[in-house]
Formats: structure tokens, C-alpha cells, sequence
């Protein structure tokens, strides 16, 4: 599980680095000691949905976040309904579906308990045969074996209970966000995998409807092999290409971003996509468009997006609108004991590690938070940085070609961070399924419990007055329904909105 910790204005560049200390010192516990008995992991269940009461209660912004009030009702809904599910508990899997529902209950991305428990704990997953994807009005067959539903069929019922209420049950009851749409588009498959979940009933007789006809079908459940989980991942990114620029058709420009946390290899590519922009700046303003592909996009830090929205359209462009996107916003650090020490050891390891300016900053934090703790205030609120102003020259001429960006339906964090940049331009259109939303609480860390089962995570700061909103999404203006979500099918959209672009030139309506 990976969080992104900095909004893109003040200290996205320097979110890798933080990035990837916070998440080395999440992965440092050590194994958990499993319960050897229905009984025992009963106890645990509760012992450590408890102790991430206590840890969030103590140290998450959300109980003293005066913009959200409910967030404490929420967690004491979540604590009661995690508890009704604990003690019902037998096994690790029933365990990890304790946590889950715990998790669910608090509506917030950045709220509640990481399982760690590994995949030898637990069965192997199951599967019918079939993969299946979420496509805005239902769900819809993507891959199947001889016997399967068919390519295409739109699942109706499973055993007497609509498609959309057994999805609701049986997936959104223990993961995901239900009012998200596009936790739907990410999340509804997983209705067809089994992960041994003793809460849910799963299903046995479903149909499926395809061009007008019904039929139904007796699911076969199986493990799931490699050749489903082939399957899985390309119905959920296609043919997604590595990082960089590719040329799908004379003057059509496709930049592919499949992850913001990138490899050695993949920075690299990061930075030769920069050059491109930059050094042969006359091939990109003559484009019929440009495509910035975030299919398979998991976040990670938004300096990699944030740096190819500077080539492309100009560092003084994008700090302006940046500057302006960011106005009135103010950041509150969650001043507890924990989060306090955790920040200043965080600092010191920074500049050991050899990010001398980031530990520096990230020093000033603690030390506020340390002075608000002194105080008892909840909060040390960082002061307001002064608006840099409007740059007089930017740089060279303005990039006005279509921008098309591919949005999958779990595009969160650092993804969201770069629509957020890229929709400041007029030439900026969005392309494929809702996003997801994102939490106004950041900088995450995780606090690993005690037995070494879970961890909790823990937010360090809430965002006050941020223009996106908590649980806020982003919605397409060209929505792709395709099953299959090619780079054929995504290019065929863009054609038919660049036709439209033309036709409308051409008879003065556009």
C-alpha cells in the first residue's frame, strides 16, 4: 500500500524521497505470530481492531478535525461493526475479512487497519472460469473459458439477487467506497474471485444476458491459475505501455505513465520524456494531440507528472495555475506524541540519507508540532507561504494542441494529484472512467501493532480549504465503455473527438 504524502505545489518534488523512507519503515516489522486456534484468532481479531481504535482515536487528524465531524461517528460505527465481524472469526481469512469490514465503515481511503498476514496464511484464490469488468451501467464478461458466460454477456442475477445488490454485498461491504464511481469501474470484478471470505455468500447459479438472450450458468469454482491471472491484469490495464512517448499515428503523440513510482530504469525514462518535450519542442506543438496515458497508474509522488506538465506547457504556466489551484489552502499537522517523534526521526533520517533541504523542512514541521503538543493544541498549522505572482515572460509559446488523458477507475492520490495540474488548461480532456477520490489526510504513516498482524495507518496532516474535496472524483468527458480498453479502442475515442474538433472548425461551431 503505497500513500502519496505532498500536494504538487509546495513539495512534489520531493515526495519520492520521503515516499520511499516512509514506506521502507512500514515494511520493517517483523512476522506476525499467527493464532493457532478458531478461538485464539477470535481474540485477535478483536484485541487488534481495538488497539487501532486506540492508535487512530490518539493520533489520526480525523477525531479533531473540526471540518469533518463525523468522522469519530463513523469510527465508532466501524469499531462496533468490526467487533460483530471479530466475533464470528475462525481463521486468518475470516481474520482479514474482519479488517476489511472494520476499514470499510470509516469512509475514508486514509483511515483504519493494513492487514499483514501473507498469502501463505490464507487459501489460494478461486476463480469461475471467467473475468469479468465494471463498464458504467453493469458488469460486463472480458475474458472466458469454454462453457464460461460469454465474451460481452452482462451479468443480471446470482442466485435470486440482483448483480448490483450482490456486488454491493459481497465486494464494497469489505473494501473499496461504495459512493465512488470509480471504485466501481476498479473494484465490482472482484465480485468473481474468491478470497475465502467467510462473511459472503458466494455465488452458485448466475445469469447472464447477451444480445437480448439469457442464460444461466453453474459456476465452477477453481484456484485461480496464471492464465486468470492474466486475465485480471489486462481487464484492469490493458495494454498500458512502459514510461515514455510513442508515436501511434503521424502527429499523434501517446505518453504512457503507467506508475509514479518508478524503477531506476523507469526515472530514466521519465527524464528522457522531459528532454523530448523540451529539445524538440517544434514536433509537439505541431501535433495533432497529445495522450498521456495513466492506465495501470498506481501513484506514488506527483514530481513526475507535475515535471512533464512544466515541459509542456511551462514552468511559469504551471506554477501560476498551481499557485492559483492552492490559494486559501492551509495544512494542519496532527500535533500527538507519535506522530510528533515520528516526524523528527523521519527528518533526521532524511539528512543522514542524504536529503538535506526535504529534512530540513520536514525538521520545521516537528519542531511546530512539538511546540503545539507543548501547548496542547491538536494542530500546528504551517504558516501560509507567500503567492509567488504572476511571472511576467513565460516560457515560449503556449501549447494550446488537445491533451487527452486516460483515467482508470482507481486513479487516486498521485494520479488525482495530476489531474488536478493538467485539467488547469483549457486544452485538457478527460478520457475513459470515473476516477476514485481521495482523503484530505496525507502524509501517511503506519503504526505497526504489537502481535505483528496489522498495522494502522496513521495520516500526520489534514488538508484545510483544498479545492478537491474529500471523497470528491473526477468524471470523464469522454467516457469508453469498450470491454477491452486497447490502445486501438482509447485511440478510436480520441479520433472521433478530434473529427468532431474539425468539423466544427470547419463550419465556425467549435
Amino acid at each position: 500500500m503505497f500513500f502519496q504524502p505532498f500536494r504538487f505545489r509546495t513539495l512534489a518534488r520531493s515526495g519520492a524521497a520521503l515516499a520511499a523512507v516512509t514506506t521502507a519503515a512500514a515494511c520493517a516489522a517483523g512476522p506476525a505470530s499467527l493464532p493457532a486456534t478458531p478461538e485464539a484468532w477470535r481474540a485477535a481479531a478483536q484485541a487488534d481492531i481495538e488497539a487501532a481504535v486506540r492508535i487512530t482515536r490518539e493520533n489520526h487528524p480525523g477525531p479533531y478535525d473540526v471540518h469533518n465531524p463525523g468522522f469519530s461517528n463513523n469510527l465508532e460505527a466501524a469499531r462496533s461493526h468490526g467487533l460483530a465481524l471479530a466475533a464470528r472469526v475462525t481463521d486468518a481469512p475470516g481474520y482479514v475479512a474482519a479488517v476489511q469490514g472494520f476499514n470499510v465503515r470509516i469512509r475514508d481511503g486514509h483511515a483504519g487497519m493494513v492487514s499483514r498476514l501473507d498469502s501463505t496464511s490464507t487459501p489460494p484464490q478461486r476463480w469461475p472460469g471467467f473475468v469479468t469488468v465494471w463498464r458504467s451501467d453493469g458488469l460486463y464478461v472480458h475474458s472466458s473459458r469454454p462453457g464460461a458466460p460469454a465474451v460481452g454477456s452482462k451479468l443480471r442475477s446470482c442466485d435470486g439477487k440482483a448483480a448490483e445488490q450482490l456486488i454491493r454485498d459481497n465486494v464494497f461491504s469489505f473494501q473499496g467506497r461504495v459512493d465512488e464511481a470509480g471504485q466501481w469501474w476498479s473494484r465490482a470484478r472482484r465480485v468473481f474471485l474468491d478470497e475465502h471470505n467467510p462473511f459472503v455468500a458466494l455465488p452458485q447459479r448466475c445469469i447472464f444476458e447477451a444480445k437480448g438472450t439469457t442464460t444461466e450458468h453453474a459456476l465452477a469454482w477453481r484456484p485461480l491459475d496464471t492464465e486468470g491471472e492474466r486475465w485480471l491484469d489486462e481487464s484492469n490495464g490493458g495494454d498500458a505501455g512502459p514510461v515514455g512517448v510513442t508515436e501511434q499515428r503521424k502527429n499523434l503523440l501517446w505518453v504512457s505513465m503507467p506508475t509514479f513510482h518508478p524503477d531506476e530504469a523507469e526515472r530514466a525514462a521519465y527524464r528522457a520524456l522531459y528532454r523530448d518535450v523540451e529539445t524538440r519542442r517544434a514536433r509537439w506543438l505541431a501535433a495533432d494531440a497529445v495522450v498521456v496515458d495513466l492506465r495501470k497508474n498506481q501513484g506514488g509522488s506527483s514530481s513526475w507528472s507535475l515535471d512533464f506538465a512544466k515541459a509542456l506547457w511551462g514552468k511559469a504556466r504551471v506554477a501560476q495555475a498551481s499557485e492559483n489551484y492552492d490559494a486559501g489552502v492551509e495544512v494542519w499537522w496532527r500535533a500527538s506524541p507519535d506522530n510528533t517523534s515520528y516526524v523528527a526521526s523521519l527528518a533526521e533520517r532524511l539528512v543522514r540519507e542524504g536529503h538535506a533541504q526535504l529534512g530540513a523542512r520536514i525538521a520545521t514541521y516537528g519542531r511546530g508540532m512539538r511546540e503545539a503538543l507543548a501547548r496542547g493544541a491538536p494542530f500546528y498549522v504551517e504558516p501560509s507561504e507567500a503567492a509567488a505572482g504572476a511571472v511576467a515572460e513565460p516560457d515560449g509559446p503556449p501549447f494550446t494542441r488537445p491533451v487527452y488523458v486516460i483515467v482508470p477507475g482507481n486513479c487516486a492520490s498521485a494520479c488525482l494529484d495530476a489531474l488536478d495540474v493538467m485539467t488547469r488548461f483549457p486544452n485538457t480532456v478527460l478520457v475513459g472512467a470515473p476516477s476514485s477520490a481521495d482523503s484530505t489526510y496525507m502524509d501517511v504513516r503506519v503504526a505497526e501493532l504489537e502481535s505483528g498482524r496489522a498495522a494502522v495507518i496513521v495520516p500526520n496532516k489534514v488538508y484545510v480549504n483544498r479545492k478537491r474535496a474529500n471523497g470528491e472524483i473526477y468524471r470523464p468527458q469522454i467516457e469508453v465503455r469498450d470491454i477491452v480498453w486497447s490502445v486501438p479502442t482509447l485511440l478510436k475515442a480520441v479520433e472521433a473527438d478530434l473529427a468532431h474538433r474539425r468539423a466544427g472548425e470547419r463550419t465556425g461551431g467549435r
